[in-house]
């Protein structure tokens, strides 16, 4: 059974935070949290790489294949090599700016590189990677196609200018524009769905957590309000009777001890019922999963409203209990509606109308069974009741009602007393149901 003391379903769960890697908390130890900071960073550590790796193929791997450079080639080669990482400050700001950027130095490079060389910097890498994680897949493709293509142009161009005639270079810069910019799209496309569906997922565990708590916190106000059915019904049957017998009591100790001693001893038994009934409900709010309950007994049914009208009938009140058709099993909880439904009407008409006659009628018919409880008005008083007054007991007989499928009316008779029909369609019904008991012996009650 559900317990108060979890949270309620009002409070906003706690969402599952992604991990961070290592770099993002040296980062943030570092208090380097911001975007352009970090981008800042990162171009300034692929521009010191370029320049390492710049140095080495001026230093040797030109030498070794007999190419040479002029000085201001050399320079201008350099400057536009080292120039493409500085755009990577704008990656995550502006992606397609950053990416024009870096292919306007890459034509710079076309133009300034031999004709056999073809240099492409970390820089293409990383703007194509960006545009593919930032834009949507369409978009992404159709920047870096375009960068590609005017990389080729590019290198059409100084083939043009040259007059060597070679379309091999126009080829190469091609195909390392497709790699660099199409593929690296694609992989940051690829991640960037991997992060969708990871936040998805985050967020649909969030969702669970959320409905999970609120079907509990629904659980425990459904359980809630059971309890207060249980309790009301069992103090108003049994402290009412009390009430009355304790008059009766006080009345006759002096004229007539006898009847007051059984009187007393009745108060005594009724007493011991009535803990019991409460330690019942008490012990379900106590158990624990897997624990044995002593008290754990089923709940009073159709059969046992022949003990719930000798009661009634011990207290002075004039009850008649009718049975009319055959009876069949119902549902237990069903069968346990019906009861309660009885022991409280009875109740409201010992309260409402103490000394007024009280007719008790079951009736199993073809395609529906029917509770129906008539009592008069009570002597002396003027007819006539409050239909708008609607304390607990008409609420929860209601609301039991309701559990079971079933349709509760009440109101006041032409003579000044009170009605309550329950009626239950027999379509509701369902298997392993318990029978009612055989019709109430002679002088329990009519058979009709």
């Amino acid at each position: 059974m559900p317990t108060t003391d979890g949270p309620t379903a009002s409070d906003d769960p706690v969402l599952p935070l992604p991990r961070r890697g290592w770099l993002d908390t040296l980062l943030t130890r570092a208090g380097i949290t911001g975007v352009l900071a970090r981008d800042a960073l990162l171009a300034a550590a692929v521009l010191a790489v370029t320049a390492a790796l710049l140095a080495g193929l001026f230093g040797q791997v030109l030498g070794q294949e007999g190419l040479v450079l002029g000085p201001v080639q050399g320079v201008v080669l350099a400057v536009a090599v080292c120039a493409q990482a500085v755009p990577l400050v704008l990656r995550r700001v502006r992606p397609v700016l950053c990416l024009g950027l870096v292919v306007a130095c890459q034509v710079v490079i076309i133009m300034a590189s031999p004709d056999d060389l073809s240099i492409g910097g970390i820089a293409q890498v990383v703007a194509g990677y960006t545009v593919g994680l930032l834009l949507p897949a369409r978009r992404a493709l159709t920047v870096t196609g375009a960068a590609a293509l005017v990389a080729a142009l590019a290198a059409a161009g100084t083939v043009v200018v040259t007059g060597n005639g070679l379309m091999v270079p126009v080829l190469n810069h091609l195909v390392s524009g497709v790699l660099t910019y199409l593929v690296c799209a694609l992989i940051g496309n690829a991640v960037a769905t991997r992060r969708g569906y990871t936040e998805l997922l985050r967020l649909r565990a969030a969702e669970a957590v959320r409905t999970q708590r609120a079907t509990t916190q629904a659980a425990i106000v459904a359980e809630r309000s059971r309890m207060a059915r249980e309790l009301h019904d069992v103090a108003a049957h049994h402290l009412s009777g009390l009430v009355v017998q304790a008059a009766a009591v006080e009345r006759q100790i002096d004229g007539d001890p006898e009847a007051a001693k059984r009187g007393a001893a009745w108060i005594r038994r009724q007493g011991k019922e009535t803990l019991e009934s409460l330690r019942l409900i008490v012990g379900v709010l106590r158990e624990r999963p897997g624990a044995e309950d002593a008290y754990d007994a089923p709940p009073p049914g159709l059969g046992a409203l022949d003990g719930l009208v000798r009661t009634a009938r011990t207290l002075g009140a004039d009850v008649e209990l009718v049975r009319e058709g055959t009876p069949r099993p119902l549902a237990p909880i069903a069968d346990a509606a019906f009861y309660r439904v009885a022991q409280e009407s009875l109740s409201n008409a010992r309260q409402h109308a103490p000394g007024a006659p009280v007719r008790l009628t079951v009736r199993f018919g073809a395609r529906e069974v029917a509770l129906e409880v008539v009592n008069g008005p009570a002597p002396g008083t003027t007819p006539g009741r409050d239909e708008n007054r609607r304390g607990m007991g008409l609420i929860g007989m209601q609301e039991r009602a309701q559990l079971v499928g079933a349709t509760l009316a009440t109101g006041a008779t032409p003579s000044g007393g009170w009605r309550v029909l329950l009626t239950l369609p027999l379509h509701h019904e369902s298997p392993g149901t318990v029978p009612v008991a055989a019709p109430a012996a002679p002088g329990e009650g009519g058979q009709g």
